[in-house]
């Protein structure tokens, strides 16, 4: 599968990706275009662009409508995705402790990369480490 999303990839675009290679498909490819670019005729599924159906929607970030569209029933990751979204959308929900963290994680990964290849590559090591810590830890299940 071929996923298109916004170039410059940060918290929620990260997490989408790392969930698609971990659940939906392992051999996964990404495109990153600009902002302003029409990917309605492109060859490939976008997500976390404007109209997508892998968006936000609903005070949900994409990687909860990934969860969703994909039927992924795994606790672990609804938790992780909470945290996401706390991380990505800050003002929309109360904000797990854990947020401003991760938030803070992220943002070094966005700015101190300088590809999006390469943002996904730290992101994804960041993303499994999250992901453990909602799998085998009482508080991230007590915190969300």
């Amino acid at each position: 599968m071929h996923f298109i999303t916004r170039e410059r990839i940060h918290v929620d675009r990260i997490a989408t990706a790392w969930a698609i290679r971990r659940f939906v498909d392992a051999a996964a490819t990404f495109e990153f275009v600009p902002r302003t670019r029409d990917v309605s005729g492109a060859d490939g599924i976008p997500f976390d662009l404007r109209g997508a159906e892998l968006s936000h929607r609903h005070g949900r970030c994409t990687l909860e409508a990934l969860i969703d569209k994909y039927e992924i029933a795994d606790e672990a990751l609804r938790r992780m995705a909470r945290i996401v979204r706390a991380a990505d959308l800050p003002q929309d929900d109360p904000v797990p402790a854990i947020a401003p963290g991760v938030l803070a994680l992220f943002d070094g990964i966005r700015d101190g990369s300088e590809t999006d290849d390469e943002r996904l590559t730290r992101g994804f090591v960041v993303c499994d480490a999250l992901y453990a810590y909602c799998r085998h830890t009482r508080e991230a299940a007590a915190e969300l």
